[in-house]
């Protein structure tokens, strides 16, 4: 260490004395005690002396060793001593050459001090790791204070304290008091350098273990395959847990403890440790946010900002000091940016869905894949909710003349009103099912269209019931639709069964002639058959939708067939095979319907069977699994 020459208003040559005098000076009880405390001083500062050790750092004699603290602290008080020493000489007594004494003393002793500091910071480095430190603060009575120091690191309830949090405490303590020590002796910048240096290392290390790159640009994020940005993106979102509950807060409570005495120094400290770590970590995500706005990453896009937006209550006090505006302004910056990519990708999943332009038919009427695809999207989005809401705050732009009556009054989950994501979400179903009207033209079939219709929107609806759609769209959206549901199912009915409908005699018509009955059941026979054939192969994938289309059909079709059955049923002869359906066989292939598997193979036709009986005795063997 380079002589330093005073290092503070100790040193003030008098005006009235010269400091060579020739006077004599007649020693005194305070000239007496301070030469004692020099010469106290002397003998405990020259046994430690540490350029008595081969290396400057060597650590020979630990002088704030554990079983040492008793030295340790009157090695302490000896330098106020002596620093009280020099105070009297300077206003008392300036002779030259005790206050060259003291000096050379004071700066021995601080090559002392400073070389211990440095070996508390080497050799306690694991009970001084980020997750000790903030183990340790959160055990003690207060965090960020700066308490007298017999308060400080209160061992109240050191019972529940584990053995690491202990020496943790106790290492922070041996620091704080050399930083005292040494800054109050003018050599505080020695002091601060070391723990600088130190320190950064293990902020930079911790953050290299946590897979924080601080190298990577934005040009290079930018240009990832998403697979690759997606595994940094995961890494990311643990390491930023870690980073801030643990290795941020816990280099805030070492220089808040370690260099309480000093406001400057402390946020000084604090900054330039922790400052180009935290840039690196707090950039990615903004980084993130410039790069493609695909559908598909809006999840992570918003794992992202939920991860900033629920630690920035962590974030802000730890950085809240002046010289660690920039970090708390980039967390701002990123959580804005991502905010405006999570926007533009809802809008370009919009856009997407409006440009959806397949031509093909799902076979039987099916749920579409457009349909899946946007309702697990939407539904997955609930999930980000809280966050959703504060970035889709504000008013609504409609991009097209849609129906108002078509998109309702969604309400919120707390039933206050229309929320920012619950008109967000409806809108975007919404633009689905104006999509899905327009795939419902491909099929020419009246009927299958409705059918189509029916199906993609009971799936819509399940989606809705069995998610927090429900609670963010409301009940009434929920039975709006499914009134929606029903007038499908009701048009699919008319247009799918009209003619067997038609085909029955009058309720007014009592007796018929045999021409008639005949011609009733050739008439039914034929449009049974017709329509039978044309559903064999339709679907409804919602079981309960599909009991109720049946049920209705069955409904309006067997009991008045049965009466008619049952009343010229016995009229007709065998033979000619007119009469080809019982009503129970009517139940069976009714029941057989709308599975999608083609009537399990079977069609019916004039040849299938030439009676009621032989046609009977075969469908209980090609049905007679299938319940009713």
């Amino acid at each position: 260490m380079p002589r330093k020459g005073m290092r503070t208003i100790l040193f003030k040559p008098s005006r009235s004395r010269s400091p060579t005098r020739s006077t004599p000076h007649r020693q005194t009880f305070s000239d007496t005690l301070m030469d004692d405390n020099v010469e106290n001083a002397r003998e405990l500062i020259s046994k430690w002396d540490a350029s008595r050790s081969s290396s400057l750092y060597c650590d020979v004699a630990n002088l704030f060793a554990s079983d040492n603290h008793y030295e340790a602290q009157r090695y302490l008080n000896s330098i106020k001593d002596l620093q009280t020493a020099m105070q009297y000489y300077i206003s008392h007594d300036p002779t030259l050459d005790k206050l060259v004494l003291a000096q050379n003393l004071m700066q021995i002793a601080m090559k002392r001090l400073e070389k211990e500091f440095y070996i508390i910071l080497r050799s306690r480095r694991q009970h001084l790791d980020p997750e000790s430190v903030s183990r340790a603060s959160r055990s003690s009575v207060s965090e960020f204070e700066d308490e007298s120091e017999e308060d400080e690191f209160s061992r109240v309830g050191e019972d529940s304290i584990s053995e690491v949090e202990l020496v943790s405490m106790d290492a922070m303590k041996d620091l704080k008091a050399i930083a005292e020590c040494m800054i109050g002796a003018g050599y505080g910048k020695e002091c601060v350098k070391i723990f600088k240096i130190i320190r950064k290392s293990v902020v930079d290390e911790a953050l290299y273990h946590l897979n924080v790159e601080s190298r990577l640009s934005s040009a290079q994020i930018q240009k990832m395959d998403w697979e690759v940005l997606e595994v940094k993106i995961k890494a990311w979102l643990n390491a930023v847990k870690v980073a801030v509950k643990t290795l941020f807060y816990g280099e805030r409570v070492l220089c808040d403890q370690v260099f309480s005495s000093s406001p400057s120094l402390k946020e000084s400290c604090f900054a330039d440790i922790t400052r180009e770590g935290a840039l690196s970590l707090f950039v990615f995500p903004e980084n993130v946010a410039k790069c493609k706005k695909a559908p598909e990453r809006i999840f992570r896009t918003l794992d992202l900002y939920e991860a900033i937006a629920d630690l920035w209550t962590e974030i802000e006090p730890i950085f809240d000091l002046e010289s660690t505006s920039t970090i708390r302004q980039q967390v701002i910056n990123s959580l804005n940016k991502l905010g405006e990519a999570v926007s533009a990708i809802l809008t370009e999943f919009e856009t997407a869905i409006s440009k959806f332009n397949s031509k093909a038919a799902v076979p039987g009427g099916g749920i579409h894949p457009l349909t899946r695809y946007v309702m697990n999207y939407i539904t997955f989005l609930t999930d980000y909710s809280g966050v959703l809401t504060d970035i889709l705050a504000g008013p609504l732009t409609v991009p097209s003349p849609l129906p108002e009556a078509y998109f309702g009054s969604p309400v919120s989950a707390d039933g206050m009103g229309t929320s920012s994501i619950s008109i967000r979400l409806a809108w975007l179903i919404l633009v689905m099912l104006c999509k899905l009207d327009g795939k419902a033209e491909i099929y020419k079939d009246a009927a299958l269209s409705y059918l189509f219709l029916a199906n993609n929107l009971q799936y819509v609806v399940n989606k809705v019931q069995k998610s927090n759609l429900k609670l963010l769209l409301g009940d009434e959206w929920v039975e709006k639709h499914e009134e929606k549901v029903r007038q499908y199912a009701s048009n699919y009915e008319r247009m799918g069964w009209s003619k067997v409908f038609a085909a029955l005699p009058d309720a007014n018509d009592n007796q018929m002639t045999t021409p008639q009955f005949t011609e009733c059941f050739k008439r039914f026979n034929s449009s049974f058959e017709e329509a039978y054939n044309n559903q064999a192969s339709w679907v409804v994938s919602d079981s309960k939708l599909r009991d109720q289309i049946k049920v209705s059909v069955a409904r309006k079709l067997v009991p008045v067939y049965r009466e008619f059955y049952g009343k010229y049923r016995q009229l007709v002869p065998r033979k000619e095979g007119i009469v080809r359906f019982a009503p129970d066989d009517l139940e069976n292939y009714l029941s057989d319907l709308l599975f999608g598997t083609g009537g399990s193979g079977s069609s019916l036709s004039l040849s299938t069977s030439s009676s009621v009986s032989s046609f009977s005795s075969s469908s209980g063997h090609s049905r007679g699994g299938r319940s009713r």
